[in-house]
């Protein structure tokens, strides 16, 4: 089963990451993105984060690796995460996230006029190392946002 889950989330988010580096922006494109892509994994992420935490699903966990919300801690999150269930719900959203950052750099980069071209490979190494794309961004669109907000003056 969590195979399988995992397998559908990661459809879902590399079916949409390609219509948003591939299809042109317009309005359907970007819904799509947003509602099948991102509304679609979240509400996946919030069913299976619930019936987790219900207990409904998942049982079986490493000995001694009771799961706790409250204990941040490397050893906390490693027992969160000690189960197939912990981790597809993890991935999940982590996909989510990562998805709507890169929607919002697409938009942000369509508003300030930057090229696909530049935005293609930020988009690329946000969807396999989102930080990272999302700091590449940080780092383009300060110049075109400055230029922005110099013209609104």
């Amino acid at each position: 089963m969590w195979q399988t889950l995992f397998e559908v989330t990661n459809l879902i988010a590399v079916l949409a990451w390609a219509l948003l580096l591939f299809a042109p922006r317009r309005p359907l494109a970007l819904t799509l993105v947003l509602y099948a892509g991102i509304g679609l994994l979240c509400l996946i992420y919030t069913a299976l984060f619930l019936a987790l935490l219900a207990g409904w699903l998942d049982p079986v966990r490493n000995p001694g690796s009771a799961p706790s919300l409250t204990d941040y801690s490397v050893r906390g999150l490693m027992a969160l995460f000690a189960s197939e269930g912990g981790i597809v719900v993890g991935w999940t959203h982590y996909l989510a996230l990562d998805l709507f950052t890169g929607l919002w750099i697409a938009r942000d980069g369509d508003g300030k006029r930057i090229s696909r071209f530049v935005q293609a490979p930020i988009l690329f190494a946000t969807f396999m190392a989102g930080p990272f794309g999302l700091l590449l961004w940080l780092i383009v669109r300060e110049p075109a946002a400055r230029e922005g907000s110099v013209e609104a003056r």
